[in-house]
């Protein structure tokens, strides 16, 4: 982060539930410990990339951009079934142990290649040397004798996963690019002045902080308003907007909690109306959590892009309701229920 933008003065603080989420769109999505993945950690953390997508998720730079290093997984499959693999992983400059570990995943590739009986160790470091030659999240299972569930390396307390998931990276200073460019645009949703005095601002500090932070995105070449709008993310008339649906977001959604129905409530509900949206969904191919390609959405345009994207999202959108109005079922109230 430049020294620059560590001088910035200091400006009044947000509201406490509006600053916890521009705060996590830097953090990565949730794991638990029956994955290989670190549970909401930084998005510049190490990254795990798949063997067999190592081409495509490095092209360009060979893993060099990635701020606290990667490690390469290899199925066992491919590990012991390719004779020449030591070649193969110093020609992208990997080694086992180093950069890359062998990733059990299923029951019959440890009882075929036993990593115990090879006298191997599991790994124990994000950094190289990783400690070990393997890592291991086997299921268990009743089906067999012998199917406790098998979980090897970066299982200590201190030590959870082994890192992130690749297309979930992003450099600190894109994490906070990101953020400032967020925070600008919850200020150009309707009345956030407003709203944001209503949850405990003051409104002197409201305005004060609205017009530094569209300044530094101004500096910073975040708020080109042909680039946003082109993206889906504000309207013609500077309005932030969700991607999907295109309806104006109101400021209130995103401290409004999402209505429950009725008998399914839950007590520690935390999903607002208005979540964090990507443009161009996050893949392998791409880093796509960067700045002009984050927004604000809807939580349920949100849940129904998905992986999908927003285009094909959409064309499923359009077959939907063109197999409606073919049934009649737009044109006759009582098809509709």
């Amino acid at each position: 982060m430049s020294s620059r933008r560590q001088r910035e003065p200091r400006l009044p603080p947000l509201p406490e539930l509006l600053k916890r989420k521009i705060y996590k769109t830097g953090q990565t999505r949730g794991a638990d410990d029956d994955v290989i993945y670190q549970n909401r950690v930084n998005r510049n953390s190490t990254v795990l990339i798949p063997y067999d997508c190592w081409d495509l998720c490095t092209a360009g730079h060979s893993g060099a951009a990635f701020e606290n290093g990667f490690i390469v997984l290899i199925a066992p499959r491919v590990y012991f079934g390719t004779p020449d693999i030591s070649d193969r992983l110093g020609a992208r400059g990997l080694a086992l142990g180093e950069n890359a570990l062998v990733f059990y995943e299923t029951r019959q590739d440890w009882q075929e290649n036993n990593p115990e009986e090879r006298g191997w160790k599991e790994a124990t470091s994000r950094r190289s040397p990783l400690g070990g030659q393997y890592v291991a999240r086997i299921p268990g299972t009743t089906a067999a004798s012998g199917g406790d569930r098998l979980v090897r390396g970066f299982n200590a307390t201190t030590m959870k996963g082994a890192g992130i998931r690749v297309y979930e990276y992003a450099s600190s200073e894109t994490i906070a690019d990101c953020r400032l460019q967020l925070e600008a645009l919850f200020w150009m949703c309707a009345d956030s002045e407003s709203v944001v005095v209503a949850n405990g601002m003051e409104p002197v500090a409201a305005e004060a902080r609205r017009s530094a932070i569209l300044d530094r995105c101004t500096t910073r070449g975040l708020l080109d308003r042909e680039r946003l709008a082109s993206a889906r993310i504000v309207n013609a008339h500077n309005k932030t907007i969700c991607p999907l649906c295109l309806e104006g977001l109101p400021s209130q959604g995103f401290f409004n909690r999402m209505e429950q129905a009725e008998g399914r409530a839950v007590a520690d509900l935390t999903v607002t109306e208005v979540n964090l949206f990507h443009i161009a969904e996050l893949r392998m191919s791409a880093l796509n959590h960067r700045p002009y390609n984050l927004g604000w959405g809807h939580h349920h345009c949100n849940v129904v892009v998905k992986d999908a994207g927003i285009d094909k999202t959409i064309d499923w959108m359009r077959g939907v309701l063109q197999r409606n109005t073919e049934e009649g079922y737009l044109s006759d109230p009582k098809r509709m229920g």
